[in-house]
This record gives C-alpha cells, sequence and structure tokens, in this order.
C-alpha cells in the first residue's frame, strides 16, 4: 500500500556570517597602534646595529643600511703612513665581542638571574602556601603588608641597602647583586593567587597520606603551580637581566662581574665619543634570549597569569 501524501522539504535557515562591529575594528586599531609604539624602539635598535657611523649621523641607508666598509678612523689618524683594512658594517657585531668581554657579561647575568629566581621560589613558594591555605592568626594582617610592599620601589631603600651592602664588605661581588633580590613580595603576590585556586582536597589527602606540610609544599602546590612559576620567571629573569639602577651602585670597581646592561657604560667612554652602532649590536644581542625565551614560554606564561587571577 502506498502513501499518497507528499514529504515535504524541510528548508535549512542559511548561516549569515558575523559582521564585526565598529567598536571591534577600533578596538583592533588601537591595539596595532600601540604594538607599533612599544615595537619601534626595538626596530630601530636593530637597524641601527646594521649600519655604518656616517649612515646613523646622516640618519640615511635605509633599515639595513647600505652596507658600506667601515673605515677606522683611530688608525686612520696614528698611522698615515699605513694603510688601515675596512672592513663591511657587520663590524659592529664583531666590535660587540671584541672590545668587551660581552660573553663574559652573559655569563654574568646567567649566574645572577637564576640565582636570584631559584632564591626567590625557595622563599615565595612557603609563604604563600602559608598565606592561602594554612589557618592562624594575623594572616589577613600579613597579606596586607605583602600588598602594601608592592608599593614600595626599589629607589626608596637603594641606600640603606648600600650601606648594609658596604658594611658587610660584599661591594663589587656577586652576592651584592644577589642578595638584595632574594625576597620577590610580588612573587609571594602571585603565587598565593594561584594556591587559592588549588582545591583544599588535594592537600587533605595529601595530609592523609602522611605529607609533612613542607613535603605539600614541594611535591604538591609546587608541580600544580608550574604555570605560575613559569610566567614569575619571566617577570622575574626580565627585570633582574635589564636592571641597571642596582648594580651601577654595587659594582665599581670589576668589570669582570658586570652584568650585560652594565657592559654597556664601557661605549659612552670612548675616545672618538659614542659608537652607536657596536652599542646597538651589543643591545640586540642582550635582547634576542628574552625575546627567544618569551615566545618559547608564551602560552604557559599567558596560562600562568590567567590562572593566578581565577580568585
Amino acid at each position: 500500500m502506498t502513501s499518497d501524501t507528499a514529504t515535504t522539504p524541510v528548508s535549512v535557515p542559511r548561516t549569515r556570517v558575523p559582521t564585526i562591529p565598529w567598536v571591534e575594528l577600533l578596538k583592533h586599531a588601537a591595539l596595532m597602534v600601540g604594538a607599533l609604539i612599544v615595537i619601534a624602539p626595538f626596530l630601530v635598535m636593530v637597524s641601527t646595529s646594521f649600519k655604518s657611523q656616517n649612515e646613523i649621523e646622516s640618519q640615511s641607508g635605509g633599515f639595513f643600511g647600505s652596507q658600506e666598509q667601515f673605515v677606522d678612523h683611530f688608525c686612520a689618524a696614528n698611522n698615515p703612513a699605513e694603510e688601515c683594512v675596512a672592513t663591511p658594517v657587520i663590524f659592529n657585531y664583531s666590535t660587540a665581542f671584541t672590545r668587551v668581554p660581552l660573553l663574559r657579561f652573559l655569563l654574568n647575568g646567567v649566574i645572577v638571574t637564576v640565582s636570584i629566581f631559584v632564591c626567590q621560589v625557595i622563599i615565595a613558594l612557603p609563604c604563600a602556601y602559608a598565606l592561602s591555605k594554612l589557618r592562624w592568626w594575623g594572616k589577613n594582617v600579613v597579606f596586607g603588608l605583602v600588598l602594601f610592599c608592592l608599593l614600595i620601589p626599589i629607589h626608596a631603600i637603594a641606600v640603606p641597602l648600600y650601606l648594609l651592602i658596604t658594611q658587610l664588605g660584599l661591594l663589587n661581588t656577586y652576592a651584592s647583586l644577589i642578595i638584595p633580590s632574594t625576597i620577590s613580595v610580588f612573587g609571594i603576590f602571585l603565587m598565593r593567587q594561584f594556591f587559592m585556586t588549588v582545591p583544599d582536597d588535594l592537600i587533605d589527602a595529601a595530609r592523609m597520606d602522611g605529607i609533612s606540610e613542607f613535603g605539600i609544599v614541594w611535591r604538591v602546590m609546587a608541580p600544580t603551580a608550574f604555570p605560575a612559576l613559569l610566567a614569575f620567571g619571566i617577570f622575574s629573569v626580565v627585570a633582574h637581566w635589564n636592571d641597571y639602577f642596582w648594580p651601577r651602585m654595587v659594582v665599581t670597581g670589576n668589570e669582570m662581574i658586570y652584568t650585560p646592561p652594565l657592559g654597556m657604560r664601557v661605549y659612552q667612554a670612548d675616545l672618538e665619543g659614542i659608537t652607536y652602532g657596536p652599542m646597538m649590536a651589543t643591545a640586540t644581542v642582550i635582547v634576542i634570549p628574552l625575546v627567544i625565551a618569551f615566545l618559547l614560554a608564551q602560552r604557559r606564561f599567558i596560562e600562568g597569569i590567567t590562572l593566578s587571577g581565577m580568585k
């Protein structure tokens, strides 16, 4: 038996391509303008590192310069009878490694920043755990003091710190560069905010297994807080790698423990004036490790910052 009823086709609604409002376009335009403003100094730095001194002074040559030969004017002035060999403009980068012990400065930067970060983590994790998961009298008052300490810049306490370092006889040593930064108030605050997002059931289960409070910090909380630690590590390394103010105060007579930014002072004492080409080449070499580290850890960095502000 056949049915006489015909099946009516079902109309499928057309999906419209969502249009971007003008407000979103303005937001993206503002972000692009802000990004250009931020990245412009870095582009100038890279461009200057590839130019000769004449092109830098005349502001010519385009982005990479004309790659003209670099003539050592000091050699020509003191040896008129001899022919001074002209070198390519890449001389800026070779000078950055030959005029100053740049590799030694980079090694000093690694020693100082890694030592500071390790000490900060050792102190920040137990403090953050106590402020977030333990119950004790005056916890909120102490956390308020932590927030207050965030408002105190290093410049406000630089003189007392310098006098203390001087009395201890630690000037011109690695200790003078590391010890004042071993306690990071920002690190305590950031890790405390992340620990607030960790369920209490996880900690109670660890206590039932017989793990001590310090064991919980290093065996349970520390692996859980890896994204926040990575985010804090980016902040800490960038801040102390680029720090010029404090190393300039405590390192005055020993160039072998100069940090990378402090090593750039050598170019300001040149007999022929400031050689901007080698200086910008040195700055480019100093910045490259930070850029690579941030690009490799970008996803974890954003994740750590996001999770730390959830609670």
